[in-house]
Order: structure tokens, then sequence, then C-alpha cells
């Protein structure tokens, strides 16, 4: 079984995950980070991915979430990078739209071992419960900066930022649902993913 866990603590958080690439069903999510909004997207995330995953965060929202949602990212992109090793037997690429009402989220990726991110998203609200729509990009940076994946986000229209965020969160879950998926061999001309 491909898992990992990771932790890591500073003076602004103690994050630990442990995540689990396949055996995913709604109760193998457990996601705990003191902020409901991103609780309820991590959890939708897993679960569209079909990954298992134990997310417990603490940190400093007496500042605001900025601190536990971008480290959360870290953590999660190291584990997911553990979990692959060295990325060999992967499909490597996903791309997967989501609709959300009004709303059209849009996320490809490729898990190169080259770490980028390209983000399109406009939200017409500063904020969803206690979650910073701005932390959307953040968390999508770190997480795929420390997992080693090139990542594109896109909201091609929404009005309302819960269906648009929550949209980019299921699609990035397909997205890497298609591209961990099992595969003979790996998936380049250099014979290696880095």
């Amino acid at each position: 079984m491909r898992k990992a866990s990771v932790s890591r603590k500073t003076k602004e958080t103690d994050i630990s995950v442990t995540l689990a690439l396949e055996g995913g069903t709604p109760d193998a999510v457990q996601v705990s980070t003191g902020i409901g909004f991103f609780d309820h997207m991590l959890t939708a995330f897993a679960v569209h991915a079909g990954f298992a995953l134990t997310v417990k965060a603490s940190g400093d929202l007496f500042v605001d979430c900025h601190h536990t949602v971008e480290d959360t990212g870290i953590v999660l992109g190291e584990a997911l990078a553990k979990a692959l090793g060295d990325k060999s037997g992967i499909a490597r690429y996903g791309s997967f739209y989501v609709p959300m009402d009004e709303a059209l989220s849009f996320v490809s990726l490729d898990i190169s071992g080259r770490p980028f991110l390209v983000f399109d998203a406009d939200f017409p609200q500063a904020r969803v419960g206690e979650f910073d729509t701005c932390m959307t990009e953040e968390f999508l940076r770190a997480f795929a900066f420390h997992a080693g994946i090139t990542l594109h986000a896109r909201v091609l229209y929404g009005k309302n930022a819960h269906h648009e965020i929550e949209g980019i969160f299921k699609a990035l879950g397909h997205a890497l649902r298609a591209a961990v998926a099992p595969q003979d061999g790996t998936l380049s001309t250099k014979g290696a993913l880095d």
C-alpha cells in the first residue's frame, strides 16, 4: 500500500498528516484543522481522490488562518511525495472539471517532480466562514511545491466562492486519482520523473 505519515511543528503550527492512496472511503477521512470550511474542503478532496486521509492541525488562528492553511499544504504535499516514492508506475497526468451549481472549476496536473502552480480564480467573496478565500491559492502553491506537482487550477465562472473553491478541491481530488493510478513503467522519455 502506498502510504505515508508526515509531521511538522513550528512556533506557528503543529500538523500531522497520514495519507494512503488506496483504501479511501468517506469513513477513512478524518480532518481537524480548527477551520470548518477548510476541513470540509480537505474532506471533499480526499473522498473524491479515493484517499484515506487523517489531518490533525493546530495553529495560531488568533492571528488568522494563513499559517495553518499553508503549512497543511506543505505537510500534505510532503506526504503525497513520500507515498509515491520514485513516482514510477503511475499514470502521471490528471485533469478534471467539476460543476458546483452556478460555478465551474477545473484542475490539470502532472506529477513530474517539477513543481509549478498556475492559479486563475477571482472569488466574489473574501471569506467563507473562517477561511480567507485568498488562502486557496496559498494552499495549492504549498501543496504543489512540496508534492513535486505541476498544477493548474482555474475557476471558469461562478458567483459563490464556496461553490468555486469546493469545485477546485474536488477537481484536484479527481485529477490526482487519475494521476496516481498504477501503470506499467515510467511515463517519461527520460526514464525518470524528477
